[in-house]
């Protein structure tokens, strides 16, 4: 485990702790010029006196420090890891022999990829200015060209790997994002990269870029892989926003189709039920009907079979009762005399009449 420290190559956004240099030496100056005047001036005394307080003075300067809200410390002692330090106010032994990295461990990292953003602290979120436009530049799996901007969101997971583990993680991660989008890229054609296959390639490059965090124990967790602008070459830019502005048409009409279906459908979907439940009421209607019709011929047939003539007059009698009222004019013959008789009016309204 070597004790690399982050503030090499393009430096490092974490500070140590440590006060800049400029308030250190105008404390060491002010404390000379009053032990110049209270001790005689160029005397041997003098001289230890100044440098015991400029130590002492250094000493207290360099023995306490703060660990913010969001990060951890990490205290080396003589170089070897010593320990990991809470947010708060902590003391460690001055002049050199611990000294604590701050770590932000619960803050959101990102990196860009194609672009960058104004006033970034991290000299690694964004690309160098030679590498800017190299990086977007990636040939997909039918042998086309696209641009592909994007951006890796991640956290420190563990504080010990990301210092000592690799001697530059972020720059590494840097290396790792590229890598594994120019194969996610190249596995697929143009068209899916610019439209339809944004999301796959999201996550397809999430899970492989940890995979290799997690394999080269960088001591980073990928949050998001998120990409940004995907633009075809110029040369051929503008063939390409037709073809995208032609698949945007597809998918309208195919919204509105599913819309159509689904306002059409259930309601067909209704009156077909409707119309099975009318048939099995009607069904079990004729049923029943027949049914009672059979029991009650039955019954007929059984007091037939005892008496036909009291039946068959029963009968008669009962079919006069049932056609008679319906009728408003009536001409009755007397079956005796076959002649017939005088015309009887039954309306209930007007009464009988000779």
């Amino acid at each position: 485990m070597s004790s690399q420290n982050n503030g090499g190559g393009r430096g490092g956004p974490w500070g140590s702790g440590a006060r800049p240099g400029s308030d250190m030496e105008d404390l060491i100056r002010r404390g000379q010029d009053r032990v110049k005047r209270i001790m005689p001036t160029g005397s041997p005394g003098s001289v230890i006196v100044l440098a015991i307080l400029v130590v002492v003075g250094v000493g207290a300067w360099t023995a306490y420090y703060t660990v913010p809200s969001d990060s951890v410390a990490v205290v080396q002692r003589f170089g070897k890891y010593l320990k990991d330090v809470p947010p708060g106010l902590h003391f460690k032994i001055p002049l050199g022999i611990d000294v604590a990295t701050i770590v932000p461990v619960k803050r959101q990292l990102k990196q860009e990829f194609g672009f960058a953003t104004p006033g970034a602290t991290d000299p690694f979120q964004s690309p160098l200015p030679r590498d800017e436009q190299r990086e977007t530049q990636m040939v997909t799996g039918d042998l086309n060209a696209a641009l592909v901007e994007w951006v890796v969101q991640y956290r420190i997971s563990d504080p010990v790997k990301f210092l000592f583990e690799v001697r530059e993680p972020r720059e590494t991660l840097r290396y790792v994002s590229e890598s594994v989008m120019r194969e996610v890229v190249g596995d697929r054609t143009v068209d899916e990269v610019i439209t339809i296959g944004r999301q796959e390639i999201e996550a397809e490059a999430l899970t492989k870029m940890q995979a290799l965090s997690t394999k080269y124990e960088m001591g980073i967790s990928i949050d998001q892989v998120q990409l940004k602008n995907i633009n075809p070459p110029k040369p051929v830019q503008e063939s390409f926003n037709e073809v995208n502005q032609a698949q945007q048409e597809k998918e309208k009409l195919i919204n509105e189709a599913r819309r159509d279906y689904n306002k059409v459908i259930p309601l067909a979907e209704g009156e077909k039920d409707q119309r099975i439940r009318e048939a099995d009421g009607y069904r079990l209607k004729r049923i029943n009907e027949a049914e009672g019709d059979a029991a009650r011929f039955s019954a007929l047939l059984a007091e037939y079979s005892k008496a036909p003539e009291v039946t068959s007059r029963r009968i008669y009698i009962e079919t006069l009762q049932d056609v008679l009222p319906s009728i408003r004019s009536k001409i009755i013959i007397d079956e005796q005399t076959r002649s017939v008789l005088p015309f009887l009016n039954l309306d209930p309204q007007k009464g009988p009449q000779p």
